[in-house]
Parts: structure tokens; sequence; C-alpha cells
């Protein structure tokens, strides 16, 4: 398998980073991405260039904030000029927040949905023009089974976001067929440890309403839902299958790749309503002539 360059965000820690070892690990040049390289995530981007020169591989850290177009074309034109084209983009960066839905404010939940929906499209208006100039490329978006399966309360902005990105990815695969570029779409369960998923969650801002809820009817409810979540979870559940998964997609040839693949260890049932959901709208556009969208096309004109 020929190698490609890759690009992920949000590659700090998490998913991103396993997503960037496994692919550098695989004989990909990978550009793991975050914030602020020289300041708070310097020492995430010391241990990435540790982890390359113990390994031997391609991987190197690279500045890019999703909420930054100047950011991100910076980054987009550093890996250009070092090796002509950009052949994978892998979606993760994201935020998650915990607490009651009402206690967030409008401001909070704009951060968040800039953050985990509107930066993958301020990504995507730099990467997409060299995709689209060669005809091939591959996008990868780590969504979430929460878009379709059961969910605790408590996680409604972060779920509502993902469940945006989602929306946007199943739409720009429709958009990008014709020009060659692939789509798949990782959806991954809960994982209760593996991640800083909940280490780093923002609690709401409104504290004297969060405080109503904790003083009401749901008094104890932070605490003993995510005792809920994480009983659910086996005790084996691994993070790095989502990380196995997306190399494995990365590698397999041109038109082979899944439209969507879950890693879900808790089995919520996001694998039973996206396979309902993804039939249906594939048959719309068969309904409707547009079914030449569902196929990527490698040498459309």
């Amino acid at each position: 398998m020929p190698k490609k360059t890759v690009l992920v965000t949000g590659a700090s820690s998490g998913f991103g980073r396993l997503i960037s070892n496994t692919l550098a690990q695989s004989g990909h040049s990978v550009y793991a991405s975050m914030r602020d390289i020289a300041g708070r995530n310097a020492p995430q981007a010391a241990s990435i260039k540790e982890y390359a020169k113990e390994n031997n591989v391609d991987l190197r850290p690279v500045e890019l904030d999703v909420q930054s177009d100047v950011s991100i074309k910076k980054a987009v034109d550093q890996i250009i000029k070092k090796h002509g084209r950009l052949g994978v983009l892998v979606h993760n960066a994201g935020h998650m927040v915990y607490g009651p839905a009402e206690a967030f404010t409008p401001e909070q939940y704009a951060q968040l949905y800039d953050i985990n929906v509107i930066g993958t499209q301020r990504v995507n208006r730099i990467v997409l023009p060299h995709m689209r100039k060669g005809r091939q490329g591959l996008l990868v978006w780590i969504s979430s089974s929460s878009v379709a399966g059961g969910t605790p309360p408590y996680l409604a902005p972060y779920f509502a976001a993902k469940a945006g990105m989602d929306a946007l990815a199943v739409q720009y695969a429709r958009e990008l067929t014709l020009w060659g570029i692939e789509t798949s779409i990782i959806v991954p369960g809960a994982f209760t440890s593996g991640t800083n998923h909940f280490a780093h969650a923002t609690c709401p801002a409104d504290k004297a309403r969060a405080e109503e809820y904790e003083n009401g009817p749901y008094k104890g409810y932070g605490g003993k839902i995510q005792n809920a979540f994480a009983k659910i979870v086996p005790p084996d559940a691994d993070v790095s299958e989502v990380a196995k998964a997306v190399a494995h997609i990365v590698d397999m040839p041109y038109g082979k790749r899944p439209f969507r693949v879950h890693i879900d260890p808790s089995q919520d049932g996001a694998n039973v309503t996206f396979a309902v959901m993804d039939r249906v709208r594939e048959e719309m556009l068969h309904r409707t002539g547009l079914d030449e969208l569902l196929t990527p096309v490698k040498t459309a004109r």
C-alpha cells in the first residue's frame, strides 16, 4: 500500500494521538495537529517527536487551531509544500461538556459548535481544494454512537454537536464522490478510559442554574449518570481499536472503503439505527435518480 500523507486534527491526546501513532506505524507520513505546541501542548508535541524517533516513523506535530482559518492554512501549506499533496484528513478535533443542558450558556453552546462542527468546515475549505485538484483523497470523520444510539442525560450540548458533525459528514460525502474523494465515518461508542474526554470536560458556566438541579430532584445525578455510564462499558474495552479501524480504512484500496464503521464496546444500538438511517438516505438518492453520488468516481472529470 503506497504511503499517504495524513493530517489528524485534535491529536494532542485521546483518539487523535492514538490514530496518529497507529497510522505512522503503518508507514504513512502523519501530521498530528494541535493548538499551542510551543506553550500548553509543548509536552505533547515533544512526546510525539520522541515517539517518532524511538519507533523510526514519520510522525510530527503541527500547530493547527480548528477555530482559526489562518492557523489551518499555515499548517496545510506547510504539508503541501513538503509533500505536494494531502491524501487523508482525519476530522477528530472535538471537546466534551458535562452538566444540565439548561445551565450551559448560549455562548458555551456556540463555542462547542465552533470547535466540533464549524471547525470541520474551516479545515475542509482549506484542504479540499487540494484534494479536488488531484481528484483523489479520503475524509475520515470521528463521529459518536450518541448520534443514533442510547444516550444518558447531562451530555446534551456535546451530543447535539456530534449529531451536527455527523450530518455534515454524510452530506459532504455526496458532494465529493464525483471529485473522486472518499468518505468513511468512524462511530466510537462509550469509552470511559483511555481518553481525556471526561477529564477535560467543561462544566456549565451558569453555576447557580446548575445548583438548582443539584439541590432539586436531580440531586446526585451528576455522579449517578457517570457511574451508570461506566458500568455499561466492558472492562476490556480497548480504545486503541478506534485507531486500528482508522488505519485499516486508510490502508484499504480505493473504492473498497466502508462508509460507516462502529467501534462500540457498550453496544448502545447505534449500529442498528444508523443502518436504517443510512439506508433511507441512500434510497432517497435512488428514487431521485442521484444514486451516482453514492460511489466515488476516481476518474471523474
